[in-house]
């Protein structure tokens, strides 16, 4: 049996493991720290380090999505979530870039937590996949940021 891709329901992928690991690692950093500016500054650079690991295609998209965060929704602060750079309001998630080679996917994630204020009707979209960010969709997912944060 393949653990790599064994989907029964009593256990984990590798790559899950991998990352509850790296969000165990996340949270015993966090206790750790001192000061509020100190996190901050830490979790930006872990995040800047993060996506600098990325694979060439992913490291470019995890680039601009990090710029337009910083730019549209400043509020939001970056942090390490599972592994991926993610983004809080209050210490919560409101959205996150997932690496096609995280969980061995054929593109990468942009996603809307809960707390993301994106609510409309009754059914929405929170995971968008990413193949390559153009002008236009620069400018859907700037919208998006600047909404879940708001």
């Amino acid at each position: 049996m393949n653990k790599t891709t064994d989907t029964t329901a009593d256990a984990f992928t590798d790559e899950e493991r991998s990352a509850m690991k790296e969000r165990a690692k996340e949270l015993k950093a966090t206790a750790r720290r001192g000061t509020k500016a100190d996190k901050a500054a830490e979790d930006e650079a872990a995040v800047v380090a993060k996506i600098a690991e990325m694979q060439d295609s992913d490291r470019v998209m995890a680039e601009r999505v990090h710029a337009m965060v910083k730019t549209v929704a400043p509020g939001l602060a970056p942090k390490l979530w599972y592994g991926m750079p993610s983004y809080a309001l209050n210490g919560k998630i409101v959205c996150y870039f997932q690496s096609a080679e995280k969980f061995k996917a054929r593109y990468a994630t942009l996603g809307f937590s809960d707390q993301a204020n994106l609510d409309e009707g009754t059914m929405w979209p929170t995971c968008y996949a990413l193949a390559e960010i153009t002008p236009a969709t620069e400018a859907a997912i700037a919208a998006l940021v600047k909404q879940s944060a708001s």
